[in-house]
């Protein structure tokens, strides 16, 4: 049984007194349960302070990013032990902003991943593609080789701690969010993916997030679709009322 999901991406928003502020509305918030697990994922600085500030609620704090080198001269990476020692379990992985930004590759996003599982780390891994593929019919292809690149060299018991997270970069901070039925398609896509390389059980059990533009309007159009099981929110997980809105969309 795959497990829905909707996770925040603060991206670099909320210094340390932002940070504990929203994390305050969000405690505040939580006046019922959700079907579904709830996370979000502060600047680095702030990991411990948010982890502290979320022991003992169904919240659970993890990294935008990782290195895949344990330690090392790597000035301004922060390692897994790191992340592990202030009691991160989860890591998002392959964002579009680390590929286009960051000039982060397929082949470095695949040992990120490698890593991150070899040392215990649940993995939220990203694809998408771009307005131009997407006009051009080979969103499909993109999409797929992305995850080919990064996670078909695992083992079935690695996929079993990997989250996907498909993200339509056009539609990432833009307002523009894909309909339902393309998110569908696309998710359906990379679930027929997954099947072809570690069959049908892993395919089923792998939770497939949309991240695009999520917002309290949307999200129980696009939750109600068979192959998506939560968002990966940017923007609107800045504000409490906002993203626990979302979450209840389930």
């Amino acid at each position: 049984m795959r497990k829905n999901i909707v996770a925040g991406n603060w991206k670099m928003n909320c210094d340390l007194s932002q940070t504990q502020q929203l994390i305050s509305e969000l405690k505040t918030g939580l006046v019922k349960e959700f079907n579904c697990e709830l996370m979000i994922a502060p600047s680095f600085p702030f990991l411990y302070q948010a982890f502290n500030d979320t022991l003992e609620t169904p919240i659970e704090v993890v990294a935008q990013n990782v290195c895949e080198a344990e330690k090392g001269a790597y000035t301004g990476e922060v390692s897994i032990p790191m992340l592990q020692s202030v009691g991160i379990k989860t890591v998002i992985i392959g964002h579009s902003e680390r590929r286009d930004t960051y000039g982060e590759t397929d082949e470095l996003l695949a040992s990120k991943t490698k890593a991150a599982l070899d040392n215990g780390l649940r993995v939220i891994f990203c694809c998408g593609e771009h307005l131009e593929q997407r006009k051009s019919g080979e969103h499909v292809a993109t999409v797929t080789e992305q995850i080919k690149k990064a996670l078909f060299n695992l083992n079935k018991d690695e996929m079993e701690q990997v989250v996907i997270a498909y993200e339509p970069v056009w539609a990432i901070g833009t307002g523009e969010t894909a309909s339902p039925e393309q998110a569908q398609d696309m998710h359906a896509e990379i679930r027929a993916a997954l099947r072809s390389q570690f069959g049908d059980e892993v395919a089923q059990h792998t939770s497939i997030l949309y991240g695009g533009s999520v917002k309290p309007a949307n999200a129980a159009e696009i939750f109600t679709q068979p192959d998506v099981d939560g968002g990966l929110v940017g923007g609107a997980s800045l504000d409490a009322q906002s993203f626990l809105q979302i979450a209840d969309a389930f």
